[in-house]
């Protein structure tokens, strides 16, 4: 079910323990070949494709454009909410549906620099309302869900997510190739560093001069089809848990 396309007192008829998904993303700069809208494309299409699957079972929120995106505010196009702005931001959007009923809230990520402010906020809220036992918050960024995507048939060179990069790219170029520019052409940016697995503090001008973390040059529509249904399936077995909880503790 998209919310979008209900009136309130179809919404109102809902069960409460109707899962309700909150996908999050951004709009940043996506190096020299992507668009700014990267993030926000491709959680939306995930989302897409799985509420196509669990047709009623689950309520889908729109995509959250605007995300946590400070790191990259030294190239033109980001849009960012500060972290504690984002922070409240997200706790306003779970409380509006804690405000109608519903009980069992998902966050579902699509841009790195939520991960932080997105748990925060889930943990905030949970403390407020700490004696309910029938609440469930959720946040999960959806290429972190169990699967393995290197060990895909897609044959990719990484091994992890990095910033318009082959795999993000490769998922572009299957949703929407004429938003593309110059990948195959594009240098190859290490995401690792000398201090891991310590958390560096970072700009991403600190990693990157050009915007990218990754190697987007061996991307292609193949690999970002096997990538989209792969983390689709991911979504769709982690909310069809949401569904299936017995709603205690």
């Amino acid at each position: 079910m998209l919310l979008v396309d209900m009136n309130w007192p179809a919404v109102a008829a809902l069960s409460k323990d109707t899962p309700v998904v909150i996908p999050l993303a951004a709009l940043e700069q996506h190096g020299h070949h992507l668009p700014v809208f990267t993030d926000s494309l491709l959680v939306g299409e995930i989302a897409r494709r799985a509420e196509e699957q669990l047709h009623d079972s689950v309520l889908f929120a729109p995509v959250m454009w605007l995300g946590n995106s400070e790191h990259h505010l030294d190239f033109p196009g980001t849009m960012s909410a500060s972290p504690r702005t984002y922070i409240d931001l997200v706790v306003d959007m779970i409380e509006n549906f804690i405000t109608h009923g519903f009980r069992r809230i998902v966050l579902v990520n699509g841009h790195g620099g939520n991960n932080v402010p997105g748990q925060q906020a889930i943990f905030e809220v949970r403390q407020k309302y700490r004696q309910r036992h029938d609440l469930l918050f959720l946040f999960a960024c959806y290429w972190a869900l169990g699967s393995e995507p290197q060990s895909a048939a897609a044959a990719l060179e990484q091994q992890a997510m990095g910033h318009a990069c082959e795999w993000e790219t490769s998922m572009i170029l299957a949703l929407a190739p004429h938003l593309v520019g110059d990948y195959q052409n594009a240098e190859t940016v290490d995401p690792t560093g000398p201090f891991d697995p310590a958390q560096r503090a970072w700009t991403t001008k600190d990693r990157s001069a050009v915007g990218h973390i990754g190697n987007p040059a061996v991307a292609s529509a193949r690999k970002g089809e096997a990538l989209l249904e792969l983390f689709t399936a991911d979504v769709v077995n982690l909310l069809q848990r949401v569904v299936e909880w017995n709603g205690r503790r």
